[in-house]
Protein backbone atom coordinates (compact mmCIF):
# COMPACT_ATOMS: atom_id res chain seq x y z
CA UNK A 1 0.00 0.00 0.00
CA UNK A 2 1.07 3.37 -1.01
CA UNK A 3 -0.73 6.47 1.04
CA UNK A 4 -1.81 8.94 -1.13
CA UNK A 5 -3.24 12.90 0.17
CA UNK A 6 -7.23 12.85 -0.31
CA UNK A 7 -8.84 11.77 -3.86
CA UNK A 8 -5.33 9.79 -4.84
CA UNK A 9 -3.28 13.24 -4.82
CA UNK A 10 0.01 12.73 -5.25
CA UNK A 11 1.55 16.02 -3.82
CA UNK A 12 0.71 18.67 -1.53
CA UNK A 13 1.61 22.48 -1.05
CA UNK A 14 0.60 24.45 1.85
CA UNK A 15 1.83 28.44 3.13
CA UNK A 16 2.08 29.96 6.48
CA UNK A 17 2.18 33.96 6.80
CA UNK A 18 3.12 35.47 9.84
CA UNK A 19 1.77 38.17 12.28
CA UNK A 20 -1.33 39.32 10.77
CA UNK A 21 -0.21 42.71 8.78
CA UNK A 22 -2.50 44.72 6.62
CA UNK A 23 -0.33 43.20 3.59
CA UNK A 24 -2.22 39.75 4.26
CA UNK A 25 -5.24 41.50 2.07
CA UNK A 26 -3.08 41.78 -0.64
CA UNK A 27 -1.91 37.92 -0.27
CA UNK A 28 -4.67 36.61 0.11
CA UNK A 29 -6.36 37.97 -2.78
CA UNK A 30 -3.10 36.19 -5.06
CA UNK A 31 -3.64 33.26 -3.20
CA UNK A 32 -7.59 33.30 -4.00
CA UNK A 33 -6.67 34.30 -7.23
CA UNK A 34 -4.36 30.58 -7.85
CA UNK A 35 -6.47 28.29 -6.46
CA UNK A 36 -4.23 28.25 -3.23
CA UNK A 37 -4.55 27.55 0.69
CA UNK A 38 -2.77 29.89 3.56
CA UNK A 39 -2.30 29.47 6.93
CA UNK A 40 -2.07 32.60 8.79
CA UNK A 41 -0.52 33.26 12.30
CA UNK A 42 -1.99 36.18 14.52
CA UNK A 43 -1.37 38.08 17.28
CA UNK A 44 -4.78 38.97 18.44
CA UNK A 45 -3.16 41.24 20.81
CA UNK A 46 -2.05 43.74 18.08
CA UNK A 47 -5.12 43.24 15.89
CA UNK A 48 -6.12 46.94 14.93
CA UNK A 49 -3.18 48.55 16.03
CA UNK A 50 0.16 50.60 14.20
CA UNK A 51 2.98 48.11 13.33
CA UNK A 52 7.08 48.91 12.75
CA UNK A 53 6.29 47.75 8.78
CA UNK A 54 2.25 48.65 8.54
CA UNK A 55 -1.05 48.31 10.25
CA UNK A 56 -2.63 45.19 11.64
CA UNK A 57 -5.76 43.58 10.34
CA UNK A 58 -8.64 44.58 12.55
CA UNK A 59 -10.34 42.18 14.56
CA UNK A 60 -13.85 42.72 12.66
CA UNK A 61 -12.16 41.75 9.16
CA UNK A 62 -11.17 38.12 10.39
CA UNK A 63 -13.88 36.45 8.80
CA UNK A 64 -14.29 37.27 5.81
CA UNK A 65 -10.82 38.56 4.63
CA UNK A 66 -9.50 34.55 6.28
CA UNK A 67 -12.43 32.59 4.43
CA UNK A 68 -11.01 29.45 3.16
CA UNK A 69 -7.77 29.72 4.69
CA UNK A 70 -6.99 29.00 8.36
CA UNK A 71 -6.74 31.58 11.37
CA UNK A 72 -3.84 30.01 13.71
CA UNK A 73 -1.79 31.61 17.10
CA UNK A 74 1.11 33.12 17.14
CA UNK A 75 0.91 34.60 20.57
CA UNK A 76 -1.23 37.42 22.01
CA UNK A 77 1.57 39.55 21.99
CA UNK A 78 4.69 38.29 19.63
CA UNK A 79 6.37 37.22 22.86
CA UNK A 80 10.15 35.59 22.61
CA UNK A 81 8.66 32.23 24.37
CA UNK A 82 11.89 31.33 25.72
CA UNK A 83 11.76 34.30 27.35
CA UNK A 84 8.67 33.61 29.11
CA UNK A 85 7.90 31.13 32.34
CA UNK A 86 6.02 28.24 31.89
CA UNK A 87 3.17 29.67 33.71
CA UNK A 88 3.27 33.42 31.33
CA UNK A 89 3.62 31.35 28.55
CA UNK A 90 0.33 29.07 28.82
CA UNK A 91 -1.44 32.68 28.83
CA UNK A 92 0.24 33.85 25.55
CA UNK A 93 -0.94 30.70 23.71
CA UNK A 94 -4.33 30.34 25.20
CA UNK A 95 -5.39 33.88 25.64
CA UNK A 96 -4.54 34.04 21.96
CA UNK A 97 -6.25 31.06 21.06
CA UNK A 98 -9.42 31.93 23.23
CA UNK A 99 -9.50 35.19 21.41
CA UNK A 100 -8.42 33.84 17.61
CA UNK A 101 -12.01 31.71 18.18
CA UNK A 102 -14.05 34.12 19.46
CA UNK A 103 -13.25 36.50 16.33
CA UNK A 104 -13.44 33.36 13.59
CA UNK A 105 -16.45 31.66 14.86
CA UNK A 106 -13.97 28.02 14.50
CA UNK A 107 -11.16 26.20 16.40
CA UNK A 108 -7.76 27.52 15.99
CA UNK A 109 -5.56 24.84 16.67
CA UNK A 110 -2.40 25.66 14.57
CA UNK A 111 0.60 27.68 16.12
CA UNK A 112 3.90 29.40 14.41
CA UNK A 113 6.36 29.84 17.20
CA UNK A 114 7.67 33.65 17.51
CA UNK A 115 11.13 34.44 16.12
CA UNK A 116 11.27 30.93 15.30
CA UNK A 117 11.97 30.31 19.30
CA UNK A 118 11.24 26.60 21.05
CA UNK A 119 12.06 23.68 22.98
CA UNK A 120 10.35 20.92 24.94
CA UNK A 121 8.69 23.06 26.86
CA UNK A 122 7.24 25.43 24.54
CA UNK A 123 5.87 22.00 22.61
CA UNK A 124 4.65 20.67 25.91
CA UNK A 125 2.40 24.07 26.84
CA UNK A 126 1.04 24.59 23.48
CA UNK A 127 -0.36 20.58 23.51
CA UNK A 128 -1.85 21.71 26.91
CA UNK A 129 -4.14 24.37 25.18
CA UNK A 130 -5.19 22.35 22.39
CA UNK A 131 -2.87 23.06 19.73
CA UNK A 132 -2.16 20.40 17.32
CA UNK A 133 1.05 21.88 15.31
CA UNK A 134 3.81 24.54 15.38
CA UNK A 135 5.83 25.70 12.57
CA UNK A 136 9.62 26.35 12.86
CA UNK A 137 11.92 28.54 10.77
CA UNK A 138 13.79 26.53 10.13
CA UNK A 139 13.89 25.42 5.65
CA UNK A 140 14.44 21.96 4.59
CA UNK A 141 14.76 22.75 1.16
CA UNK A 142 12.79 19.09 0.39
CA UNK A 143 9.55 17.91 1.17
CA UNK A 144 9.38 15.79 4.30
CA UNK A 145 5.96 14.90 6.12
CA UNK A 146 6.49 15.89 9.54
CA UNK A 147 7.47 13.13 11.84
CA UNK A 148 6.54 15.62 14.47
CA UNK A 149 3.96 18.61 14.25
CA UNK A 150 5.21 20.54 17.03
CA UNK A 151 8.59 20.92 15.38
CA UNK A 152 7.36 21.47 11.70
CA UNK A 153 10.59 22.22 9.76
CA UNK A 154 9.03 24.63 6.30
CA UNK A 155 10.26 23.52 2.99
CA UNK A 156 12.07 27.06 2.56
CA UNK A 157 10.79 31.22 2.84
CA UNK A 158 9.23 32.51 0.13
CA UNK A 159 12.25 34.67 -0.30
CA UNK A 160 14.64 31.87 -0.54
CA UNK A 161 16.57 31.76 -4.10
CA UNK A 162 15.33 28.36 -4.87
CA UNK A 163 12.19 29.15 -4.53
CA UNK A 164 10.56 28.74 -8.02
CA UNK A 165 13.25 25.49 -8.53
CA UNK A 166 12.05 23.87 -5.66
CA UNK A 167 8.00 24.11 -7.00
CA UNK A 168 9.44 22.35 -10.10
CA UNK A 169 10.98 20.09 -8.17
CA UNK A 170 8.07 19.30 -6.33
CA UNK A 171 5.63 19.35 -9.47
CA UNK A 172 8.57 16.50 -11.08
CA UNK A 173 8.13 14.97 -7.69
CA UNK A 174 8.70 10.74 -8.93
CA UNK A 175 5.74 8.22 -8.21
CA UNK A 176 7.49 5.85 -5.91
CA UNK A 177 7.96 9.28 -4.08
CA UNK A 178 4.93 9.26 -0.61
CA UNK A 179 3.21 11.76 -0.35
CA UNK A 180 5.58 14.88 -0.69
CA UNK A 181 4.66 18.22 0.66
CA UNK A 182 5.70 21.45 -0.25
CA UNK A 183 5.78 24.00 2.40
CA UNK A 184 6.56 27.83 2.19
CA UNK A 185 6.71 30.73 4.65
CA UNK A 186 7.02 34.43 5.59
CA UNK A 187 5.32 37.41 6.71
CA UNK A 188 3.14 39.51 4.14
CA UNK A 189 4.86 42.61 4.45
CA UNK A 190 7.95 41.63 2.99
CA UNK A 191 6.75 41.30 -0.22
CA UNK A 192 5.91 45.30 0.31
CA UNK A 193 9.08 46.11 2.23
CA UNK A 194 11.45 43.89 -0.74
CA UNK A 195 9.09 44.60 -3.13
CA UNK A 196 8.53 41.65 -4.21
CA UNK A 197 5.35 40.56 -4.55
CA UNK A 198 6.01 39.68 -8.21
CA UNK A 199 7.73 36.87 -6.81
CA UNK A 200 4.64 35.06 -4.90
CA UNK A 201 2.76 35.61 -7.67
CA UNK A 202 4.86 33.61 -10.26
CA UNK A 203 5.16 31.25 -7.71
CA UNK A 204 1.66 30.55 -7.61
CA UNK A 205 1.31 30.95 -11.46
CA UNK A 206 3.60 28.04 -11.39
CA UNK A 207 1.84 25.90 -9.06
CA UNK A 208 -1.75 26.11 -9.52
CA UNK A 209 -4.71 24.15 -11.70
CA UNK A 210 -1.96 20.89 -10.51
CA UNK A 211 -4.46 18.17 -10.77
CA UNK A 212 -2.33 16.09 -8.60
CA UNK A 213 -1.10 18.66 -6.20
CA UNK A 214 -3.55 18.93 -2.80
CA UNK A 215 -3.65 22.43 -1.93
CA UNK A 216 -4.47 22.70 1.70
CA UNK A 217 -3.98 24.74 4.91
CA UNK A 218 -1.50 23.69 7.89
CA UNK A 219 -4.23 22.25 10.09
CA UNK A 220 -5.86 20.03 7.00
CA UNK A 221 -2.54 18.66 6.53
CA UNK A 222 -1.83 17.42 10.12
CA UNK A 223 -5.84 16.45 10.35
CA UNK A 224 -5.19 14.00 7.70
CA UNK A 225 -2.02 12.38 8.00
CA UNK A 226 -2.66 12.37 12.13
CA UNK A 227 -6.17 10.16 10.43
CA UNK A 228 -3.76 8.04 8.17
CA UNK A 229 -1.10 7.26 11.54
CA UNK A 230 -4.08 6.16 13.24
CA UNK A 231 -5.40 3.14 10.68
CA UNK A 232 -5.22 -0.28 12.58
CA UNK A 233 -4.45 -3.64 10.37
CA UNK A 234 -5.34 -6.87 10.75
CA UNK A 235 -2.72 -9.49 11.27
CA UNK A 236 -2.80 -10.48 8.03
CA UNK A 237 -2.85 -7.01 6.69
CA UNK A 238 -6.08 -7.43 4.54
CA UNK A 239 -7.87 -5.29 6.11
CA UNK A 240 -7.77 -1.46 7.25
CA UNK A 241 -9.90 -0.12 10.30
CA UNK A 242 -10.34 3.90 10.29
CA UNK A 243 -11.07 5.38 13.75
CA UNK A 244 -10.61 8.77 12.27
CA UNK A 245 -13.58 11.14 11.33
CA UNK A 246 -11.80 11.55 7.87
CA UNK A 247 -11.59 9.68 4.81
CA UNK A 248 -8.39 8.46 3.86
CA UNK A 249 -7.07 7.38 0.97
CA UNK A 250 -4.27 4.65 -0.43
CA UNK A 251 -2.85 3.14 -3.79
CA UNK A 252 -2.26 -0.46 -4.31
CA UNK A 253 -0.58 -0.09 -7.43
CA UNK A 254 -3.22 1.89 -9.87
CA UNK A 255 -6.04 0.88 -7.67
CA UNK A 256 -7.06 3.42 -5.35
CA UNK A 257 -8.62 2.98 -2.38
CA UNK A 258 -10.96 4.58 0.03
CA UNK A 259 -10.77 3.99 3.64
CA UNK A 260 -14.62 5.54 5.33
CA UNK A 261 -14.35 7.23 8.42
CA UNK A 262 -15.42 4.17 11.14
CA UNK A 263 -15.32 1.31 9.15
CA UNK A 264 -13.22 -1.36 8.05
CA UNK A 265 -11.89 -1.30 4.27
CA UNK A 266 -11.08 -4.69 2.41
CA UNK A 267 -7.63 -4.38 0.65
CA UNK A 268 -6.65 -7.49 -0.50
Amino acid sequence: MQYTYPQGKHMALTFSYDDGQCFDRQLVEIFNRYGMKGTFHLNSGRLGSAGHHGAFVNREELRELYAGHEVACHGVEHEDPLLLTEQELLAEYYEDRKTLEELTGGLVQGLSYAYGRYNEMTKRVARTVGLKYSRTVSSTHNFPVPGDFMEWHPTCHHGDPRLMQLGQDLLNSPPHRTMPLMYVWGHSYEFDRDGTWGVIEEFCKLMAGCEDVWYATNLEICNYVNALRSLEYSADGKKVYNPSALTVWMKDGERLIEAAPGEITILK
